[in-house]
């Protein structure tokens, strides 16, 4: 039997930006270079919506492995309240789509006028507001984890705290594009299933921990509720049992993304209690799907991209069964706010 043909699924196009990323480490590791020889205090990642919840990502991956001062900035908080901890010698990492996101431009001209921070930006439009603000600038687009993680990473490397980098990097290079289509493949007949079961969903509930937090709440946020227009709540693992758990109950809609990093317990306890009251839940564990090439040592910093390939997959299928466009939007840049 001929195998069915994935809706919206570009193998080639996939591979192709995955390793297009991937190559952009020798320009992310020169401008790191440059910067640790000159000296710096802190790193900063700032950004709103989406942006924030990679900045949570990359500063949860750091807090793991290095003693560099880090943090995750909300840009709209920043304008409000601002942080005396961002000096002349911050480094303030940002990204975006469109290069121009209001909360984020206004924040970056604040910094530069009052502390002169260098400003590392990745903007995915090749001319934009947010590029022209920047002291080291690239232009790709799409695959923001990868590109903040490989900024993360390259510090830590040059801190003496990531001994594995360039076998690790070499395994990335070498095999992860194939390895995350692969999971989207494995994810496809999950993923029609999963849509089918919740695309009416009153109110669906996204659990999850460590790398896989920042994108649980961005996947809760940004997808469900932005581009599906579906009412969601995120609540991270270790904050699942102070409250949300006390109004779950047999029928309610829960599902908990499992990582491999180091808080992996905090989701898999979590995972251990549900099915005590609730029959509708799902756990999306990333141990469930095969990275071929990549070393098990390795996989904890991969949990977020197995996550999003797998949630790719129940994107496409949520749409069909939603007929709704996740493009259309009722009032972002549509009305002033």
């Amino acid at each position: 039997m001929e195998e069915k043909k994935m809706i919206k699924f570009n193998e080639q196009e996939k591979i192709d930006s995955v390793n297009g990323a991937l190559a952009l480490r020798p320009q992310i590791n020169k401008i790191v270079d440059e910067i640790c020889e000159r000296g710096y205090s802190n790193i900063c990642w700032l950004g709103v919506g989406g942006t924030w919840a990679s900045a949570m990502q990359a500063t949860v991956h750091m807090k793991e492995m290095s003693a560099i001062e880090t943090w995750a900035e909300n840009a709209a908080e920043y304008l409000t309240t601002g942080n005396k901890r961002i000096t002349k010698d911050t480094v303030v990492i940002i990204s975006s789509v469109t290069g121009n996101t209001k909360e984020v431009v206004d924040a970056i001209k604040k910094i530069k006028a009052e502390v002169g921070a260098t400003v590392i930006s990745f903007v995915d439009a090749k001319e934009a507001i947010l590029l022209d603000l920047a002291d080291y600038k690239i232009s790709y687009p799409v695959n923001e984890q990868l590109k903040f993680f490989m900024v993360a990473d390259r510090f830590m490397f040059n801190n003496g705290e990531f001994e594995d980098y360039e076998d690790m990097y070499a395994e990335f290079d070498k095999y992860l594009a194939q390895a995350l289509v692969e999971v989207e493949k494995k994810a496809e007949p999950f993923a029609v299933e999963f849509a089918k079961k919740h695309w009416n969903d009153e109110m669906h509930y996204f659990v999850g921990a460590g790398n896989q937090w920042g994108a649980t709440y961005s996947y809760a946020m940004c997808y469900w509720e932005e581009q599906l227009w579906l009412k969601t709540k995120s609540i991270s693992s270790n904050e699942f049992f102070h409250g949300m758990f006390e109004i779950v109950t047999k029928e309610t809609p829960v599902t908990i993304y499992i990582g491999e990093d180091a808080q992996r317990p905090l989701s898999e306890r979590v995972a251990n209690f549900i099915p005590r009251i609730c029959e509708n839940y799902t756990i999306i564990d990333s141990k469930d799907y095969e990275l071929k090439g990549i070393s098990e040592k390795y996989r904890k910093h991969l949990s977020h991209h197995v996550m999003h390939a797998v949630n790719n997959r129940i994107d496409v299928h949520m749409e069909i069964e939603t007929r709704h466009p996740m493009e259309i939007r009722r009032y972002y840049r549509r009305l002033e706010y």
